[in-house]
C-alpha cells in the first residue's frame, strides 16, 4: 500500500475525529435495546467532541442520518441527540433519511458545506435503534409512501431488498455456497479484527457493551448452509423463476442497533482549533439506479466517483462497501474488477451488523482506521439504498 504524506489546504474538507458505539442486536434482549435512539446518538456526539477537543459550542450544524423516522426516531432525532449530549441550545441539528445510505449522505452533506464555505466545523453522524423502531413501522397500515406515479411507472410493482438481492445473485450467477463463504469470512475477520484490538480506538462502549454483539466466531459455510431460505415467496417465484431462493439470515445483514459521528473542519478550522486532521473527503458522488434491483446502485456510484476523483481501481489502498446482502459485495467485486481481498478487511454488515442511519458513519470510521492501521492513502466507500440508490466517497489519509 502507498504510505500517506500527503498535505491538506485551508479549503479541504478533513475528518478530524470519527467513532461509533458497538453494533448491538436489533431485538428485544439486545445489549443496546434499553438505550433510546436519541440517547444512543447523544452518546456518540458527546464522544466525538470530546475525542477532537473541541468545544460544542463551535460547532456550526449536526446533520444526522435516519431511516425510521417514527416513534423513538421521530421529531428531528439529530437536534434532540445533540441536546441530550449537552451541546448548547446554539448548535442547531437536522436529520436526513437516503435510506441505508442516510449518514454517509450527512458526510456528503457536511463536506459539502465545508467546501462552500458555509461550515468551519460540522458533525455528521447516524442512528438507528432497529429492536425499538422495527424497520417498515413508518409505513402506516392503509398508507401509499409510492404513489400514482410509481404505481403507472411499475405496473408490475416492486420488491423487498432480500428479493432484489435474489435476483442480483441470479444474474451474476452466484451461487449459495458463494454467498455462504463470503459472509463466513466476514465473521472471521470481523472476529479476528475484534480479538486483535483493531476496533478499540474508533469504539465507544456503553451500556455495558464495548464489543460488536453479532459477530460469530467460528462461522462456517456448513453451518451457514443449514439455514433455510429468507424470502421465499411462491408468486414472486413465479414472476421470477430464474430466482434459486440463496438469500438466508447468515448471508445478509442481520437488524442492528447502533451510532457514529464523523467531526468534518475546514483546514483553516483545522489549523485555527489546534486539531490533527485522519483524512480529507476527497470526492462524493451519488447516484440513482434501477428500483427493481435497488442493490446495484455501488457498482455506476463506484465508476462515477473514480471518474470525478482522477484516481483508479489500482489506486485505492482498501474499499469499505456495506454488506446489505452478500450478493452485493460480490456482483460489486465481479463488475469492476475491485479486489475483494482489499474490500471489508475488518469484516462487513453481514458479521458487524447494519443499524441503517448510523452505518455510513460506522463504516466510515471503520474506514479512517483501517488505513491509518494499514498505512494506506485512498480508501472507498460505497454502500446500496433502498429505491436504487448509492453514495460513494473516497477519503485520502493524512
Amino acid at each position: 500500500m502507498a504510505s500517506s504524506s500527503v498535505g491538506y489546504s485551508d479549503r479541504d474538507a478533513v475528518i478530524v475525529a470519527a467513532v461509533r458505539t458497538p453494533v448491538g442486536k436489533g431485538k428485544p434482549g439486545g445489549a443496546l435495546h434499553g438505550v433510546l435512539p436519541a440517547d444512543l446518538l447523544a452518546h456518540s456526539l458527546r464522544e466525538v467532541v470530546h475525542r477532537a477537543g473541541v468545544d460544542p459550542g463551535q460547532v456550526d450544524d449536526v446533520i444526522a442520518g435516519a431511516v425510521t423516522q417514527v416513534g423513538d426516531q421521530a421529531v428531528n432525532i439529530a437536534r434532540n441527540a445533540l441536546l441530550g449530549a449537552g451541546f448548547p441550545e446554539t448548535v442547531p441539528g437536522t436529520t436526513v433519511d437516503r435510506q441505508c445510505g442516510s449518514s454517509q449522505q450527512a458526510i456528503s452533506f457536511a463536506a459539502q458545506g465545508v467546501l462552500a464555505g458555509a461550515y468551519d466545523v460540522v458533525i455528521a453522524a447516524g442512528v438507528e435503534s432497529m429492536s425499538r423502531v422495527p424497520m417498515g413501522s413508518s409505513v402506516l397500515p392503509g398508507s401509499d409512501p409510492f404513489g400514482a406515479g410509481m404505481a403507472g411507472r411499475y405496473p408490475e410493482g416492486l420488491v423487498p431488498q432480500g428479493v432484489s438481492a435474489e435476483l442480483i445473485a441470479a444474474k451474476w450467477d452466484l451461487s449459495r455456497t458463494e454467498l455462504d463463504e463470503f459472509s463466513a469470512a466476514s465473521h472471521e475477520k470481523a472476529a479476528a479484527a475484534t480479538k486483535e484490538g483493531r476496533f478499540d480506538d474508533e469504539v465507544a462502549p456503553i451500556a455495558g457493551l464495548s464489543v460488536d454483539e453479532g459477530i460469530r466466531p467460528g462461522t462456517t459455510v456448513e453451518t451457514l448452509a443449514g439455514l433455510r431460505p429468507a424470502f421465499r415467496d411462491e408468486a414472486l417465484g413465479a414472476r421470477f423463476p430464474q430466482i434459486g431462493w440463496r438469500i438466508t439470515p447468515g448471508n445478509s445483514s442481520p437488524l442492528s442497533d447502533g451510532s457514529a459521528a464523523v467531526m468534518i473542519a475546514s483546514g483553516a478550522a483545522a489549523r485555527r482549533l489546534g486539531l490533527q486532521p485522519l483524512a480529507r473527503i476527497h470526492t462524493t458522488a451519488v447516484v440513482g439506479s434501477d428500483p427493481l434491483y435497488m442493490l446495484t446502485g455501488v457498482i455506476p456510484a463506484t465508476g462515477k466517483v473514480l471518474a470525478r476523483s482522477g484516481l483508479s481501481l489500482a489506486d485505492i489502498d482498501l474499499f469499505e462497501v456495506n454488506e446489505a446482502f452478500a450478493p452485493v459485495v460480490l456482483s460489486w467485486a465481479r463488475d469492476t474488477g475491485a479486489d475483494l481481498e482489499r474490500t471489508n478487511v475488518n469484516g462487513g454488515a453481514v458479521a458487524l451488523g447494519h443499524p441503517l442511519g448510523a452505518s455510513g458513519t460506522r463504516i466510515m470510521t471503520t474506514l479512517v482506521n483501517a488505513l491509518r492501521q494499514r498505512d494506506g492513502r485512498y480508501g472507498l466507500q460505497t454502500m446500496c439504498e433502498g429505491g436504487g440508490m448509492a453514495n460513494a466517497t473516497i477519503i485520502e489519509r493524512l
